[in-house]
This record gives structure tokens, C-alpha cells and sequence, in this order.
């Protein structure tokens, strides 16, 4: 694949092992904690939403929706567990890469 040339390209003009690890970690985190930013974005505009037709608290439904920091930081946290350990097993797969093999490869 593509990804396998750039590793061996990488580690031919000399990154180490931790420098693909940490490239790896660093790309899956960066994606989850885009994820669930927009995830909470979305939360938001939902709520406003609803709360635009169910008219807030005075309405005769009483339904006003309210997302609390303490749910975006859970959020937050969650995503950036998620980027480790789903990002952790292709960067231990990149890392044990042979230059030579995954150049070679088309």
C-alpha cells in the first residue's frame, strides 16, 4: 500500500522507530478528537434545535436540551482514548516494517 513505501522511504533516510510510532498516534488522535468536535458541534446545533421548536422551558413542554462542559470533556477524553488505543496497533505494525521489504513492495 501506499502508507508501507512511505514507512520504508521514512525509515531508509533514517526516522527511527519512535519517530513512525509517534506519526501514527499523533494522525489516529488527531482524527478521533476531529471526530468528536464535531460530534459535539453537532450535539449543539441539535440541541438548538429542538430547543427552537419545542420552545425551551416556556413551553408547555418543558423540554429544553443543555449540554454541560462536563459532557464535552468526557467527549474530549473519550476520543482521545479511542485515537490511542485504535492508533496503537498500526503504529506497532509500521514500526517492525523492514525498509527494504516495504520499499520493494507495489
Amino acid at each position: 500500500s501506499e502508507r508501507t513505501r512511505e514507512i520504508g522511504l521514512r525509515k531508509a533516510i533514517g526516522a527511527n522507530n519512535w519517530d513512525i510510532l509517534i506519526q501514527f498516534l499523533i494522525e489516529a488522535i488527531t482524527i478521533c478528537l476531529a471526530g468528536g468536535m464535531l460530534g459535539v458541534g453537532f450535539s449543539y446545533g441539535v440541541g438548538a434545535i429542538i430547543n427552537f421548536f419545542t420552545g425551551g422551558e416556556e413551553s408547555m413542554i418543558g423540554l429544553r436540551v443543555v449540554i454541560d462542559l462536563r459532557s464535552v470533556i468526557i467527549a474530549a477524553v473519550s476520543s482521545t482514548l479511542c485515537g490511542i488505543i485504535f492508533g496503537l496497533y498500526p503504529a506497532l505494525r509500521a514500526m517492525r516494517l523492514n525498509p527494504i521489504e516495504a520499499l520493494r513492495t507495489t
